[in-house]
């Protein structure tokens, strides 16, 4: 994932407003009018955010075949899979520096057994 990507995704993701829609459309897809009324936003206000996430690529609108007027907004894989790869890199990074602190935490207690047995 290039750093491009990861830093709209966090862009998008930073606000609250912004993730509640995430968490809106975990449950299913749905239509603005039904985000809106779930999070108690205004239509204006609720465009603003789903164009933050649409550019970030962190949601779809789909048409529907019936009646193209209506758009319905969907989560995308790809940008969270990538932005759960980078966290696992994270995640490893730190344990192996906890684990490398661990050993030298006992070798140090190992260290100090063996000078108060003299």
């Amino acid at each position: 994932m290039g750093n491009v990507d990861l830093d709209a995704t966090f862009l998008a993701l930073a606000d609250p407003s912004r993730r509640a829609v995430v968490d809106v459309l975990k449950k299913q897809p749905r239509r603005a009018g039904e985000i809106a009324a779930v999070l108690e936003l205004s239509p204006p206000a609720l465009s603003r955010h789903l164009r933050v996430l649409r550019r970030s690529g962190l949601i779809q609108e789909q048409g529907l075949e019936q009646d193209a007027r209506v758009r319905i907004y969907h989560l995308r894989k790809k940008p969270f899979d990538q932005l759960r790869g980078w966290l696992e890199e994270v995640e490893s990074f730190w344990a192996g520096q906890l684990a490398a602190f661990s050993e030298h935490v006992e070798r140090a207690k190992v260290r100090r057994k063996g000078s108060t047995k003299r």
